[in-house]
């Protein structure tokens, strides 16, 4: 199969797929966005394709051409157990036949509850819950296929999202309208624990990094995260950016709430102990051999509160 050599095809076109290829066609590459519905905002340099990577078929159709294909794709929380497994082993299958390199999108999760230790790559994977089992599962299936020398892949691990565009995260649709309107701000479990956020940007730009340097592979890497703040800390950073209090409502037990659902909800609960005791993740491993940085969260939440603004005040459809 014929290769571009500087094609960067990215596979899912949520925040994080969305933002890095906008962040990879700003680093002038050829990107394509691919999505089960191929369809959304037009991103400067950016071409958007219509693709299903859950057959090897579909996979390899998604990738034709590609140098490095990113993978970002997700499912909702309900389905992934099933349905995660299956879309590994086609995007495996198709770069394995194409020669591309493989950039995987990955989380915490496999890590399990850690009691307050401090998450490096060096920390062992004790997941008991099903989900975080399962992506551990994955994660060495990735690194088992590397070593094999069937795949070149590396893996680039982040802490919960905020930014501009992301929702469906403890600090997203919960919590900035509520912040900019007055109404009701959702938090979870204790907030007087040290919770890291990856900022939607620096999730970009570190997978950017690891999709432009070979040598990057074979391996777990931590994305730049700024240091580690309580919730209540990062709500009251919120507060004097707004110029109002939060009128917070903490659940101590999850339940629905904001936009999610109790189908979400009963998913969700064997992850919520990453609310219950601290959740700091060490990304100076990466910071140190690429020379980055991560964004300041202050500057973070200026841009979401700025997203959110231009969101609430545009025309309903």
């Amino acid at each position: 199969m014929t290769t571009n050599t500087d094609l960067h095809v990215v596979l899912g076109s949520g925040p994080a797929g969305t933002a890095l290829a906008a962040e990879l066609a700003r680093r002038g590459h050829q990107v394509r966005l691919v999505s089960r519905s191929g369809e959304g905002e037009a991103i400067d340099g950016v071409r958007r394709a219509r693709g299903d990577v859950g057959t090897v078929a579909g996979a390899l159709e998604a990738i034709h051409g590609a140098a490095v294909v990113h993978h970002c794709v997700n499912v909702a929380y309900h389905l992934q157990v099933e349905a995660m497994p299956t879309i590994q082993r086609a995007i495996l299958q198709a770069v394995e036949t194409t020669g591309a390199r493989l950039v995987v999108l990955d989380t915490l999760y496999p890590y399990g509850e850690t009691h307050g230790e401090v998450m490096t790559e060096a920390t062992p994977w004790r997941a008991t819950g099903a989900k975080g089992r399962m992506r551990a599962e994955l994660d060495r299936a990735y690194l088992d296929a590397h070593r094999a020398g069937r795949v070149r892949v590396t893996l680039g691990r982040s802490a919960d999202f905020v930014g501009p565009g992301v929702l469906n995260s403890t600090l997203g649709a919960g919590v900035f309208p509520g912040a900019l309107t007055g109404g009701e701000v959702v938090a979870l479990g204790n907030i007087d624990l040290p919770h890291s956020y990856t900022g939607i940007t620096d999730v970009a730009s570190g997978l950017a990094t690891l999709g432009e340097h070979p040598e990057a592979d074979g391996r777990v890497w931590h994305l730049p995260t700024a240091p580690a703040e309580t919730t209540r800390q990062v709500h009251r950073m919120i507060e004097e950016r707004v110029g109002r209090p939060l009128e917070t409502v903490v659940l101590e037990r999850i339940r629905p709430f904001g936009p999610f659902d109790q189908v979400f909800v009963d998913s969700y609960a064997e992850l919520f102990y990453q609310h219950t005791e601290p959740q700091v993740m060490d990304s100076s491993d990466f910071e140190e051999t690429f020379g980055v940085r991560p964004t300041p969260l202050g500057r973070t939440l200026d841009a979401t509160l700025d997203w959110y603004r231009t969101r609430l005040a545009a025309p309903s459809r």
